[in-house]
C-alpha cells in the first residue's frame, strides 16, 4: 500500500495532541501543534501554528502565528499573521490577526480585529516600484473591507476618526 503524498500545510515537525487527551493549565510550544484533544487554560505558540482538529474542543485564549480552527473554541484566539475558520469551526470569542479566512458554514460570534500595523510593514515590503506604501496597504487591508468595518465599530475601545464624530 502507498503512503499518501504529505501536503505543503503538513509537516513532519508538528506536534500531535489526540482524540483521548485533555490538558488544563497552559500549553505551550516552539513547534506547531496539531490539536484534537481537549485544553482548558491557555495556549502559547507565538511563532508557530496551531490547527484545531475536528474533534478539537478548546476553552482557553490561544495566541500562534496561525490558527486554523476545525472544531470547538471557546475563547479569544491572536493569530500574529491569520486565522482561519473551517465550515465545520464553532468560535465564540473574539478574534485577533493581519488575516481572516471564514468558509461558509462556520459558526462565529465575536468580533475581529484586524491588526493593520502589521499590514502596513508587510505592505511595505511587498509594495512594487513606483507604488506608494499608503495606496499598498489600503488594498491589502481592502480584503475584508466589510469585517473590518463592522468589527471597527463593535470592537470596545474603538474611537472614531474626526471626521466620523458628531459634534
Amino acid at each position: 500500500m502507498e503512503m499518501p503524498k504529505v501536503t505543503d500545510n503538513f509537516r513532519s515537525d508538528v506536534a500531535h495532541i489526540g482524540k483521548s487527551v485533555l490538558v488544563k493549565g497552559e500549553l505551550s510550544g516552539s513547534e506547531d501543534l496539531y490539536l484534537d484533544g481537549e485544553v482548558e487554560g491557555s495556549i502559547e505558540l507565538r511563532d508557530h501554528a496551531l490547527v484545531v482538529g475536528p474533534h478539537g474542543r478548546v476553552r482557553a485564549h490561544i495566541n500562534a502565528r496561525d490558527v486554523v480552527v476545525h472544531g470547538k473554541v471557546d475563547g479569544n484566539i491572536k493569530g500574529t499573521e491569520r486565522v482561519e475558520l473551517k465550515k465545520s469551526a464553532v468560535l465564540v470569542g473574539d478574534i485577533f490577526t493581519q488575516r481572516i479566512i471564514i468558509e461558509d458554514g462556520a459558526f462565529f460570534k465575536g468580533a475581529i480585529d484586524i491588526q493593520k500595523e502589521g499590514a502596513k510593514s508587510a505592505a511595505k515590503r511587498e509594495a512594487p516600484v513606483g507604488t506608494s506604501a499608503a495606496s499598498a496597504s489600503a488594498a491589502a487591508y481592502s480584503a475584508a473591507p466589510a469585517a473590518a468595518s463592522s468589527a471597527a465599530t463593535e470592537t470596545p475601545g474603538y474611537s472614531a476618526s474626526p471626521a466620523q464624530k458628531k459634534y
